[in-house]
């Protein structure tokens, strides 16, 4: 710190300057004497509020965490809505509607997120899907996987087509197995968040291949344009033999049931 004495004049007599230089000079070493009184305080000051921010900074984590793993018997209350479409067990009686019985809870919070903020184009699961919470997606999606999917009937003209392309797909056109993802029993894969395919509704799923194919996607990331791009190098006929394979795939002998 600089300091600078007032009321110097280099024309003041002996015994006065003697006293003004003395004066000075005490003046100085209380001035000097001060910053070290003064410092600690000073960053005492300073480190309080740096201590208030570093204990404040987990609080989004805390906010995070408050999200808790879903909750089945609070998801059944909130399902009752959902059961018009997709059946009070997640059994849908009309084909239209996917089931979601046995469905992950990671890809049913997936998808309700993906609705709410309009990256999945529906009119009605937008509408739905908007006033819920996080918690409610996750509790939703507990219900619907603590559930068992109903298994369908393949049509045994297509099961063979479709078994080769689920299991084996076809190099040459680019189309990978769907067993690759969505495992040989059709039960997916929770933890990277690939579907559950058994047993859902040919019906559902021959229009959401068709859909993709036509350049439809669910989203903008990359997960959400790995199914549009294989399903461009299908033809109706893979598609519909695919869609049937799938809805009569269950149980874990992997073989699906077929009509005559």
């Amino acid at each position: 710190m600089s300091f600078r004495s007032a009321g110097f004049r280099p024309t003041v007599l002996g015994s006065a300057l003697a006293l003004v230089l003395a004066l000075s000079a005490s003046a100085v070493m209380a001035q000097d004497a001060k910053p070290e009184t003064a410092t600690p305080a000073t960053v005492s000051t300073a480190a309080t509020p740096a201590g208030a921010a570093t204990a404040a900074a987990p609080a989004p984590a805390a906010t995070a965490a408050a999200v808790k793993p879903g909750d089945a018997t609070a998801g059944q209350a909130k399902a009752a809505v959902c059961g018009a479409c997709h059946g009070m067990d997640g059994n849908s009686t009309n084909a239209q509607f996917p089931k979601l019985a046995g469905q992950s809870e990671q890809y049913i919070v997936r998808q309700l997120t993906s609705f709410k903020a309009a990256k999945r184009q529906n009119p009605i699961m937008m509408g739905m899907a908007a006033p819920l919470s996080e918690q409610d997606m996750h509790d939703l999606g507990a219900y619907f996987a603590s559930k068992t999917a109903l298994p369908g009937v393949a049509d045994q003209a297509l099961v063979e087509r479709g078994q080769t392309l689920f299991r084996q797909g076809d190099a040459a056109r680019g189309i990978p197995a769907c067993m690759a993802c969505h495992s040989i029993d059709g039960r997916g894969n929770p933890g990277a968040i690939y579907p559950q395919l058994a047993s859902q509704h040919a019906q559902y799923i021959e229009a959401t291949l068709k859909a993709w194919h036509d350049g439809t996607t669910w989203g903008d990331d990359a997960r959400a344009q790995v199914m549009p791009a294989i399903a461009k190098q299908l033809s109706a006929d893979d598609i519909a033999a695919l869609a049937s394979y799938i809805e009569g795939l269950h149980g874990t002998d992997s073989q699906p049931a077929s009509a005559p």
